[in-house]
C-alpha cells in the first residue's frame, strides 16, 4: 500500500524506465500524504540521470478516485488546505518531471486523477477506463485546467458542469489518449511506448521536455492554483460541506455520447 517505484526488469530495452505505482485500497482515493508521496516518487525518478521515461500506473479497481473525501470530512479546513497543496505538488511533479511521463490508466480516473493524466506527456488506457471530474458532486472545484488538456473547451465545460465521464475511446478520438487496449494488455502497451521514448538520447529527451513545456499556452501550475482558491471559498462558505455530506447518498453518472 502506498506509492512505490520499480523497474520493468525484463531486459536491456527496459533500461531507463521507472514505473511509479499507486496503491491506496480500495479505490485509490489518495490522502494528503499519498499525493505528496506521488510527487516525491515522480521527482526522484525524473532526477535520476539513468531514467529516460517514467510510467505511472496503479493497482486495484481504478487508476485514481481523487482525494480522500473522508479525510477532509474528518479534519475540515486543515485537510482541505493540505489536499490543495498536496495535489498541486503532485500535478506539478508530473508536469515538471525532467523526462517524459506516460500514464497507464485503467478503470476510473476521477478528480485528482485528471490532474495527473492531464499533466502527463502521453496516456495509454484500457478499454474500461473512464475520465471525469465529479467535483461539483463532491463539494469541490478544480482540475478543469487539466481536463482542458484532454478534450475541447466546450466539451470540458459540459463534462465539468454535469460531472459526467468520458470513455477512453472518446478521448482517443480527441487525440489525448495515445492507445486503447484490453485491460490485461495495459502494462505491456504502456511499456511499449515507454521503451520507444527511452530509446532516444537521454540528454536530448530532457531538453525536449523542457522545450515543449516552455511553449505551452497556459501555465498549468498557476491556473490550477487559481481554481483552488474557489475550492477554498466553497469550503469557507459552507456550500462544500453541504454538498459533500450527500456524497455516497445521491450520485449522478453518465458518459459522453459521440
Amino acid at each position: 500500500m502506498g506509492v512505490s517505484t520499480s523497474s520493468p526488469e525484463k531486459g536491456a530495452e527496459d533500461d531507463g524506465i521507472a514505473v511509479v505505482t499507486v496503491d491506496f485500497p480500495p479505490v485509490n482515493a489518495l490522502p494528503v500524504e499519498g499525493w505528496f508521496a506521488l510527487a516525491d516518487a515522480v521527482r526522484a525518478a525524473g532526477r535520476d540521470p539513468r531514467i529516460r521515461c517514467v510510467v505511472i500506473t496503479a493497482e486495484g479497481r481504478g487508476f485514481n478516485a481523487g482525494v480522500d473525501i473522508k479525510e477532509i470530512q474528518k479534519d475540515g479546513h486543515g485537510a482541505l488546505i493540505g489536499a490543495n497543496h498536496a495535489c498541486a505538488d503532485a500535478f506539478a511533479a508530473v508536469y515538471d518531471c525532467e523526462v517524459p511521463v506516460v500514464a497507464a490508466v485503467h478503470g476510473f480516473c476521477l478528480g485528482g486523477g485528471i490532474g495527473v493524466v492531464g499533466n502527463a506527456d502521453a496516456i495509454v488506457a484500457s478499454e474500461d477506463a473512464t475520465f471525469g471530474l465529479p467535483e461539483l458532486d463532491r463539494g469541490a472545484l478544480g482540475a478543469a485546467t487539466h481536463l482542458a488538456r484532454l478534450v475541447p473547451q466546450h466539451l470540458m465545460r459540459a463534462l465539468y458542469y454535469t460531472s459526467r465521464t468520458a470513455t477512453a475511446a472518446e478521448l482517443h478520438a480527441h487525440g489525448s489518449v495515445w492507445r486503447v487496449v484490453p485491460r490485461p494488455h495495459l502494462r505491456a502497451a504502456a511499456l511499449e511506448l515507454a521503451r520507444e521514448i527511452a530509446a532516444k538520447d537521454g540528454q536530448l529527451l530532457r531538453l525536449a521536455k523542457a522545450a515543449i513545456n516552455g511553449i505551452d499556452p497556459v501555465d498549468v501550475r498557476r491556473s490550477y492554483r487559481f481554481e483552488q482558491g474557489f475550492t477554498f471559498e466553497a469550503g469557507l462558505s459552507g456550500v462544500a460541506d453541504r454538498v459533500r455530506d450527500t456524497f455516497g447518498v445521491t450520485r449522478s453518472e453518465g458518459t459522453v455520447a459521440e
